[in-house]
């Protein structure tokens, strides 16, 4: 079996992608989407998503991210005349006096100030800017109390940079997960758009139990890589909550499958003991990376989107399955014309 080298340059984790290979679109059919099988050793295998029922033990307890993707990204304008857009991040405040702060970035001319009001693009709601930018470049926001219930009615999906375009009205259904059930997240835990009730009833069929967790995807697990030395970046916090039935299922012994890596970011930052995680809630900052000296103490098997060059989630990959394997396999779906990132194909990889 491959041994996880350390290798501590963001460098040592690029690939070359022809622009054409990122999907930009979701599948016609969720389910449809290939597979690519990643074992430890031998050839790759190519499949269609499908396929992963008969790939799987089949006493294995697949864990889900049941996060629902907010429409965080909110356009305005300045007292001032200026164009704003602010992309809600997390809550940080109560809703005391009738608002709530929330933690956010905001994009404009000039540099915005505590007390800058900003006028919601077509509605008559008026957030103020509460603080100073911080370290990180986020800012505190005073917005409406029911802080979900404006963005529902205001905000627009935040599809990630590389799709290089506008959401529509079809992505605020594509870019849910079919266990997106608690809102908070700020990007899809993408591995669970290829599911579908079908595949669940044929996983059902063969005794593959499905369970799920809560992670709110924050912008921090995207946020790039401004060290030379992996060893100094810091990841943002992201918060979760594991149901009581679901740490059961991780200590019954039977192979555990992480459904994204972000559904792995939660049960390995829970975890105390091998198969041992805590019910209830929890937050995480956790960096898995080759020589990051993790040891994976829940999950078995990762079923994960193919990962942008030089990115954090990448380079969980290689901690996991083992930084030369997983490489050859990126340059294989290369090859074979694999779609990539969030609307893209995925991967079944193993634990190393």
């Amino acid at each position: 079996m491959l041994a996880c080298r350390a290798l501590f340059a963001p460098a040592d984790y690029t690939f070359e992608l022809p622009p054409e290979l990122i999907a930009r679109e979701p599948a016609a059919a969720r389910d449809a989407s290939r597979l690519l099988h990643v074992t430890p050793a031998g050839p790759f295998g190519d499949h269609v998503f499908g396929d992963l029922v008969e790939l799987l033990p089949p006493d294995a307890v697949i864990i889900a991210n049941d996060t629902r993707v907010i429409p965080a990204r909110i356009l305005g304008t300045k007292d001032t005349g200026g164009n704003v857009e602010v992309l809600f991040l997390e809550p940080e405040g109560d809703g005391s006096a009738g608002h709530a702060s929330w933690r956010c970035l905001a994009k404009a001319r000039r540099p915005l100030r505590p007390g800058q009001l900003i006028r919601v693009t077509g509605s008559d709601v008026t957030l103020m800017v509460v603080s100073e930018r911080a370290g990180d470049g986020s800012l505190l926001v005073a917005a409406p109390a029911d802080t979900i219930g404006f963005l529902e009615a205001h905000g627009r999906i935040p599809l990630p940079h590389y799709l290089g375009r506008d959401a529509t009205a079809e992505d605020r259904a594509s870019y849910q997960t079919m266990f997106a059930a608690h809102p908070g997240a700020v990007a899809a835990p993408t591995a669970g758009l290829h599911m579908t009730p079908a595949i669940t009833e044929r996983l059902a069929a063969r005794g593959i139990a499905v369970a799920t967790l809560t992670l709110h995807v924050g912008w921090g697990t995207f946020a790039p890589i401004r060290t030379d030395d992996l060893r100094e970046h810091v990841m943002h916090r992201e918060r979760f909550v594991i149901p009581e039935a679901t740490a059961e299922l991780v200590g019954s012994g039977r192979p555990i499958v992480a459904l994204g890596t972000t559904a792995l970011r939660a049960l390995e930052a829970a975890a105390t003991a091998p198969r041992t995680v805590p019910a209830g809630p929890g937050s995480t900052d956790i960096f898995i990376y080759p020589g990051s000296a993790h040891t994976f103490r829940v999950v078995d098997h990762l079923i994960t989107n193919f990962h942008l060059p030089e990115s954090t989630l990448l380079m969980l990959v290689c901690a996991f399955a083992g930084t030369d394997r997983v490489l050859a396999a990126y340059r294989h779906a290369v090859a074979t014309r694999y779609r990539f990132f969030s609307y893209g194909d995925a991967t079944l990889v193993h634990r190393c």
